[in-house]
């Protein structure tokens, strides 16, 4: 990742998943997403995810999105999730379907956004598998790697403060590292 910040010549888009919004959140960091002076979109299927139900962050995490105009990415994904949801109240499948959603957008972005470079950030062990796909101008970002990629350029003094915040705070942070 530290190329993505020396590059100029193309513009990277942070995409996050829903367990980087939350740990974040736990963390009181969410402002964190901004650092790097890269825009944030919110793929409108994990916004459904974090902010659905009342949760310790759901809450935190819509007003950080409203109050800095995140932009919210619309999919395919979510409008038929919706559908499902007015059909069969309840019975629709929520499985999987926000990293469903972000590959969705990112692949969009490789057709409309060629020269664009698609950060997607996960902390979900089972993404880091290559059954997870991202087109050629994406990559695959735990959030450990960006705590470390935010402290290694000086935008934070300590990577592991931000996860020990998460952690006291009640955030179930998985332990698997990746990268």
């Amino acid at each position: 990742m530290p190329e993505l910040a020396r590059t100029g010549a193309s513009p990277v888009i942070l995409l996050p998943d829903a367990g980087p919004l939350i740990t974040l959140a736990y963390a009181s960091g969410l402002d964190l997403l901004l650092k790097p002076g890269w825009p944030v979109r919110i793929v409108d299927m994990v916004l459904n995810e974090v902010t659905r139900n009342v949760t310790p962050t759901s809450e935190q995490i819509g007003r950080w999105v409203e109050q800095h105009a995140i932009t919210v990415a619309p999919t395919r994904t979510y409008q038929h999730y919706q559908a499902q949801q007015v059909e069969q109240p309840g019975v629709a499948s929520k499985a999987n379907l926000g990293e469903f959603a972000i590959q969705e957008v990112m692949h969009d972005m490789a057709l409309s956004e060629p020269d664009s470079v698609g950060v997607f950030l996960f902390e979900d062990h089972k993404i880091a598998r290559a059954s997870f796909l991202v087109p050629e101008n994406g990559r695959k970002v735990s959030t450990r790697a960006f705590l470390q990629f935010l402290e290694g350029n000086g935008w934070i003094p300590c990577a592991q403060s931000v996860e020990r915040a998460a952690i006291n705070n009640g955030r179930h942070f998985s332990q698997i590292r990746f990268p």
